[in-house]
Protein backbone atom coordinates (compact mmCIF):
# COMPACT_ATOMS: atom_id res chain seq x y z
CA UNK A 1 0.00 0.00 0.00
CA UNK A 2 1.40 3.39 -1.01
CA UNK A 3 2.46 5.68 1.81
CA UNK A 4 3.13 9.38 2.09
CA UNK A 5 6.83 10.12 1.69
CA UNK A 6 7.23 10.83 5.41
CA UNK A 7 5.51 7.55 6.30
CA UNK A 8 7.71 5.72 3.81
CA UNK A 9 10.85 7.28 5.26
CA UNK A 10 9.87 6.44 8.83
CA UNK A 11 9.06 2.89 7.72
CA UNK A 12 12.42 2.57 5.94
CA UNK A 13 14.31 3.72 9.02
CA UNK A 14 12.43 1.31 11.28
CA UNK A 15 12.74 -1.63 8.87
CA UNK A 16 16.44 -1.26 8.06
CA UNK A 17 17.64 0.08 11.42
CA UNK A 18 19.55 2.83 9.67
CA UNK A 19 20.17 6.17 11.31
CA UNK A 20 19.09 9.52 9.92
CA UNK A 21 22.74 10.59 9.90
CA UNK A 22 23.83 7.62 7.76
CA UNK A 23 21.07 8.31 5.24
CA UNK A 24 22.06 11.98 5.20
CA UNK A 25 25.68 11.09 4.56
CA UNK A 26 24.87 8.73 1.70
CA UNK A 27 22.15 10.81 0.07
CA UNK A 28 23.71 14.25 0.47
CA UNK A 29 20.49 15.63 1.98
CA UNK A 30 21.37 17.89 4.95
CA UNK A 31 21.03 16.12 8.30
CA UNK A 32 18.86 18.79 9.96
CA UNK A 33 16.43 18.79 7.06
CA UNK A 34 16.27 15.00 7.08
CA UNK A 35 15.75 14.93 10.83
CA UNK A 36 12.66 17.12 10.47
CA UNK A 37 11.26 14.70 7.88
CA UNK A 38 11.96 11.70 10.12
CA UNK A 39 10.14 13.36 13.02
CA UNK A 40 7.16 14.31 10.84
CA UNK A 41 7.70 17.98 11.53
CA UNK A 42 7.44 18.94 7.86
CA UNK A 43 4.56 18.07 5.59
CA UNK A 44 6.56 17.64 2.40
CA UNK A 45 10.06 17.35 0.98
CA UNK A 46 11.25 18.45 -2.42
CA UNK A 47 11.38 15.98 -5.30
CA UNK A 48 15.18 15.99 -5.59
CA UNK A 49 15.62 15.16 -1.91
CA UNK A 50 12.96 12.44 -2.09
CA UNK A 51 14.73 10.77 -5.02
CA UNK A 52 18.12 10.91 -3.29
CA UNK A 53 16.71 9.46 -0.08
CA UNK A 54 15.09 6.53 -1.89
CA UNK A 55 18.32 5.92 -3.81
CA UNK A 56 20.24 5.82 -0.52
CA UNK A 57 18.10 2.82 0.45
CA UNK A 58 18.98 1.11 -2.85
CA UNK A 59 15.46 1.00 -4.30
CA UNK A 60 13.42 2.95 -6.82
CA UNK A 61 11.25 5.85 -5.67
CA UNK A 62 8.11 3.85 -6.45
CA UNK A 63 9.25 0.86 -4.37
CA UNK A 64 10.27 3.19 -1.56
CA UNK A 65 6.74 4.62 -1.35
CA UNK A 66 5.33 1.08 -1.37
CA UNK A 67 7.57 0.16 1.55
CA UNK A 68 9.31 -2.46 -0.60
CA UNK A 69 12.91 -2.28 0.54
CA UNK A 70 14.08 -5.69 -0.64
CA UNK A 71 17.48 -5.35 -2.23
CA UNK A 72 17.57 -5.97 -5.96
CA UNK A 73 20.74 -6.53 -7.97
CA UNK A 74 21.61 -3.67 -10.28
CA UNK A 75 23.65 -3.17 -13.44
CA UNK A 76 25.51 0.03 -14.30
CA UNK A 77 24.62 1.76 -17.55
CA UNK A 78 28.15 2.17 -18.88
CA UNK A 79 27.32 4.53 -21.74
CA UNK A 80 25.67 4.72 -25.14
CA UNK A 81 25.90 2.91 -28.47
CA UNK A 82 24.85 4.20 -31.86
CA UNK A 83 22.06 2.75 -33.95
CA UNK A 84 22.75 5.10 -36.83
CA UNK A 85 24.12 7.87 -34.61
CA UNK A 86 27.89 8.23 -34.23
CA UNK A 87 28.54 7.81 -30.51
CA UNK A 88 31.95 7.47 -28.81
CA UNK A 89 31.61 4.17 -26.93
CA UNK A 90 31.02 4.59 -23.18
CA UNK A 91 31.53 8.36 -23.44
CA UNK A 92 28.25 9.34 -21.79
CA UNK A 93 29.42 8.90 -18.18
CA UNK A 94 32.64 8.86 -16.21
CA UNK A 95 33.90 5.30 -15.74
CA UNK A 96 31.82 3.57 -13.07
CA UNK A 97 29.63 6.65 -12.62
CA UNK A 98 26.71 5.74 -14.85
CA UNK A 99 23.18 5.38 -13.45
CA UNK A 100 22.08 2.03 -12.06
CA UNK A 101 19.23 0.01 -13.50
CA UNK A 102 17.53 -2.92 -11.82
CA UNK A 103 18.87 -6.16 -13.23
CA UNK A 104 16.15 -7.76 -15.38
CA UNK A 105 14.58 -10.92 -13.92
CA UNK A 106 16.42 -14.09 -14.91
CA UNK A 107 19.66 -12.29 -15.81
CA UNK A 108 22.67 -12.54 -13.50
CA UNK A 109 24.28 -9.11 -12.96
CA UNK A 110 27.79 -10.58 -12.80
CA UNK A 111 29.89 -9.59 -15.79
CA UNK A 112 26.94 -7.88 -17.46
CA UNK A 113 27.13 -4.42 -19.03
CA UNK A 114 24.20 -2.20 -20.00
CA UNK A 115 24.27 0.45 -22.72
CA UNK A 116 21.66 2.90 -23.98
CA UNK A 117 20.72 3.14 -27.67
CA UNK A 118 21.02 6.38 -29.63
CA UNK A 119 19.53 6.54 -33.13
CA UNK A 120 16.95 4.58 -35.12
CA UNK A 121 18.84 2.29 -37.54
CA UNK A 122 17.71 -0.81 -35.61
CA UNK A 123 14.02 0.07 -35.64
CA UNK A 124 11.55 -1.51 -35.19
CA UNK A 125 13.43 -4.04 -33.02
CA UNK A 126 15.48 -1.57 -30.95
CA UNK A 127 14.50 2.05 -30.30
CA UNK A 128 16.38 5.08 -29.04
CA UNK A 129 16.50 5.05 -25.24
CA UNK A 130 16.19 1.27 -24.96
CA UNK A 131 18.80 -0.66 -22.97
CA UNK A 132 20.92 -3.56 -24.18
CA UNK A 133 22.63 -5.99 -21.83
CA UNK A 134 25.67 -7.96 -22.92
CA UNK A 135 28.78 -9.77 -21.64
CA UNK A 136 32.16 -9.67 -23.32
CA UNK A 137 33.87 -13.03 -23.70
CA UNK A 138 37.07 -11.23 -24.70
CA UNK A 139 38.29 -7.65 -24.43
CA UNK A 140 39.73 -7.70 -27.95
CA UNK A 141 38.58 -9.32 -31.16
CA UNK A 142 35.34 -10.70 -32.56
CA UNK A 143 34.55 -14.28 -31.45
CA UNK A 144 33.24 -16.61 -34.14
CA UNK A 145 30.09 -17.35 -32.17
CA UNK A 146 28.83 -13.74 -32.40
CA UNK A 147 28.91 -13.62 -36.21
CA UNK A 148 25.42 -13.36 -37.65
CA UNK A 149 23.94 -12.05 -34.41
CA UNK A 150 22.93 -8.64 -33.10
CA UNK A 151 25.91 -7.28 -31.22
CA UNK A 152 27.27 -4.33 -29.33
CA UNK A 153 30.57 -3.46 -30.98
CA UNK A 154 33.37 -0.90 -30.96
CA UNK A 155 35.14 0.04 -34.18
CA UNK A 156 38.78 1.06 -34.50
CA UNK A 157 37.77 4.74 -34.41
CA UNK A 158 36.35 4.24 -30.92
CA UNK A 159 32.69 4.51 -31.93
CA UNK A 160 30.15 2.16 -30.35
CA UNK A 161 27.45 0.46 -32.42
CA UNK A 162 24.57 -1.96 -32.11
CA UNK A 163 24.31 -3.89 -35.37
CA UNK A 164 24.01 -7.36 -36.81
CA UNK A 165 27.62 -8.42 -37.43
CA UNK A 166 28.43 -10.40 -40.59
CA UNK A 167 31.75 -11.36 -42.20
CA UNK A 168 33.27 -8.71 -44.47
CA UNK A 169 34.92 -9.13 -47.85
CA UNK A 170 38.37 -9.71 -46.33
CA UNK A 171 39.62 -11.29 -43.09
CA UNK A 172 39.37 -8.83 -40.20
CA UNK A 173 36.59 -6.82 -41.84
CA UNK A 174 32.90 -6.95 -40.93
CA UNK A 175 29.61 -5.75 -42.35
CA UNK A 176 27.45 -4.01 -39.74
CA UNK A 177 23.86 -4.58 -40.80
CA UNK A 178 20.99 -2.25 -39.87
CA UNK A 179 17.50 -3.69 -39.33
CA UNK A 180 15.73 -0.49 -40.36
CA UNK A 181 15.16 -0.75 -44.16
CA UNK A 182 15.76 2.99 -44.46
CA UNK A 183 19.12 2.92 -42.66
CA UNK A 184 22.56 2.47 -44.19
CA UNK A 185 24.54 -0.72 -43.74
CA UNK A 186 28.20 -0.21 -42.84
CA UNK A 187 30.44 -2.29 -45.11
CA UNK A 188 33.87 -3.71 -44.31
CA UNK A 189 34.46 -2.12 -40.92
CA UNK A 190 37.34 -3.00 -38.64
CA UNK A 191 36.22 -3.76 -35.09
CA UNK A 192 38.09 -3.72 -31.81
CA UNK A 193 35.56 -6.11 -30.30
CA UNK A 194 31.98 -7.30 -30.54
CA UNK A 195 29.69 -8.97 -28.00
CA UNK A 196 26.33 -10.57 -28.60
CA UNK A 197 23.29 -8.83 -27.10
CA UNK A 198 21.96 -11.01 -24.29
CA UNK A 199 18.84 -9.02 -23.50
CA UNK A 200 16.95 -6.02 -24.88
CA UNK A 201 14.89 -3.93 -22.47
CA UNK A 202 12.54 -1.25 -23.84
CA UNK A 203 13.01 2.15 -22.22
CA UNK A 204 9.63 2.05 -20.47
CA UNK A 205 10.54 -1.18 -18.64
CA UNK A 206 13.88 0.02 -17.30
CA UNK A 207 13.84 0.95 -13.61
CA UNK A 208 16.72 3.37 -13.12
CA UNK A 209 17.88 4.05 -9.58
Amino acid sequence: MAKTFIEAFQHALATTGRSVRSVSSESGVPYERLKQVARGRTATTNADDAYLIAKAFGVSFENFLEGDLAERPTVTIAGQVGAGAQVPVFDAYEKGDGPQVECPPGLSPHGVVAVEIVGDSMEPTYSAGDLLFYSRATHEGVPDDVIGHRCVAEDVEGLGWVKQVKPGDEPGLFHLISLNPGATTMWNKRLKWAARVRLHWPEEFARKL
